[in-house]
């Protein structure tokens, strides 16, 4: 009996000398501790919009409503942070950093810089959502970069990030107002018969955004840009 307690005893404290080894070996060399964290990309999904109830369901406002949708197909949920509203959500081996800035739309770039700065991520890994009254209606183009088309949420960011070498996602509003209205336009609600599509159009844009994540912009342009 003393002879069998003394061999558990034994097998015990080599059992804890192994789970200290353990422990010491993953607190060295983190990047072991998790290959699922060592896989996992992140990326900065930014909607364009402004804040304020006067703005809601604008046309101006598309890439706030597809960046809910974005949201809203995992379950996530938005909470505030420093410049805007933020949920981080997972798609398969992607982590998104879904934002809505509270900048107004003429300095979204100050939120934008800000988060990639702290997240230290590359360009490539930034993906802006926005309206553009040069597409149809519902039409989506995803560009790795280019200009601004007039746009002032593309200026803003242009200018804080120092280039324009970042991918955005433009999605049509279409043009259909007369000289000088462009303004009440694009900060207008979509017509009756917009509104009916409108689901379909965001959800595509939805699938577009995780399409550009999990397989590239590459593959994104092929399959979206239609």
């Amino acid at each position: 009996m003393i002879l069998t307690m003394t061999i558990w005893k034994t097998q015990i404290l080599r059992l804890q000398e192994m789970i200290n080894l353990f422990k010491r070996f993953f607190k060295n060399n983190p990047k072991a501790s998790s290959k699922e964290g060592e896989d996992m990309k992140k990326f900065l999904i930014v909607g364009l919009g402004n804040i304020g109830v006067d703005y809601v369901g604008t046309r101006h406002n598309i890439g706030f409503m597809i960046a809910d949708k974005l949201v809203e197909s995992v379950e996530g949920t938005f909470s505030s942070c420093r410049y805007g509203d933020m949920a981080k959500i997972r798609v398969k081996n992607c982590e998104l950093m879904v934002l809505k800035p509270s900048t107004f739309m003429n300095l979204s770039g100050v939120a934008v810089r800000y988060w990639m700065n702290k997240e230290k991520l590359p360009l490539p890994q930034l993906l802006v959502l926005v309206d553009d009254i040069a597409l149809s209606f519902g039409t989506i183009r995803i560009r790795e970069s280019g200009s601004e088309g007039g746009h002032n949420g593309l200026k803003s960011i242009s200018e804080q990030l120092g280039n324009r070498n970042y991918a955005r996602l433009r999605f049509g509003v279409g043009n259909e107002f007369s000289k000088g209205s462009q303004v009440d336009y694009v900060l207008g609600q979509f017509s009756d018969e917009e509104k009916k599509e409108l689901p379909e159009k965001i959800g595509r844009a939805v699938e577009a955004i995780k399409a550009f994540c999990l397989s590239g912009p590459a593959f994104a342009m092929t399959n979206f840009n239609k």
